[in-house]
């Protein structure tokens, strides 16, 4: 039989924990007005002993998303630029943890009034991630939202401009949005990884889904 390895009966949990590495010496780099870059000089590991290193890091508020599903089963997808990348990508919609003390899906409720419309009855915790923790701390928890209400946009105060200020939105069957993740056709990290829980959470019943104030580890 063949397969990928399995750890040896009584090894470590399969579960992510905090743990931070002896810091030797810290410089900030660049300081923007979303991100920070800093480089930390970090003792670990070398074989003979322990060695300081150089690992340079985006320092980023965190943000927040949101994926919302219908009662035909559809889930809510909007097209924005990003720069960086050269592409208009299909996302859920998302926001930065920019209000102090602001409860986070509460804020993911602010993001979906603002950019795509609507407001949700029903709030739930899907999933936390690290985008990219190999190069940022940025901090992402994605909520699922149901029981949706379309606002007027009379209602709406706020008003998209820049990267918001052509966001296409659209209805997208569950299934047929996770045909097009594994097509290589959706390529933002959060709406992927929103998209593929959504799915699997599906499949189970909704019976893992965390309370909306569910703790962060």
């Amino acid at each position: 039989m063949t397969g990928a390895p399995t750890a040896p009966e009584g090894g470590p949990e399969v579960r992510d924990v905090a743990e931070r590495w002896r810091v030797t010496g810290s410089a900030e780099l660049f300081r923007g007005r979303i991100i920070n870059v800093r480089e930390d000089e970090v003792l670990m590991p070398n074989g003979d002993g322990m060695e300081a290193v150089r690992r340079e890091y985006v320092e980023h508020l965190g943000a927040v998303g949101t994926i919302a599903l219908d009662d035909e089963g559809r889930v809510l997808l909007l097209r924005q630029y990003r720069h960086p990348v050269g592409h208009l990508l299909w996302e859920v919609p998302a926001g930065l943890r920019d209000v102090a003390g602001e409860p986070l899906w509460r804020t993911a409720e602010r993001e979906l009034l603002e950019e795509a419309g609507y407001r949700a009855a029903t709030w739930h915790t899907l999933l936390d991630t690290f985008q990219t923790p190999g190069m940022s701390d940025e901090r992402v928890r994605v909520f699922l939202a149901r029981d949706l209400e379309r606002v007027p946009d009379e209602e709406i105060d706020f008003v998209r401009v820049h990267e918001e200020a052509d966001m296409p939105v659209v209805w997208v069957p569950l299934e047929e949005a996770v045909a097009k993740v594994l097509a290589g056709r959706i390529h933002n990290a959060l709406a992927v990884s929103a998209i593929l829980a959504l799915h699997a959470a599906r499949a189970r019943g909704f019976g893992d889904l965390r309370d909306k104030e569910a703790a962060e580890a």
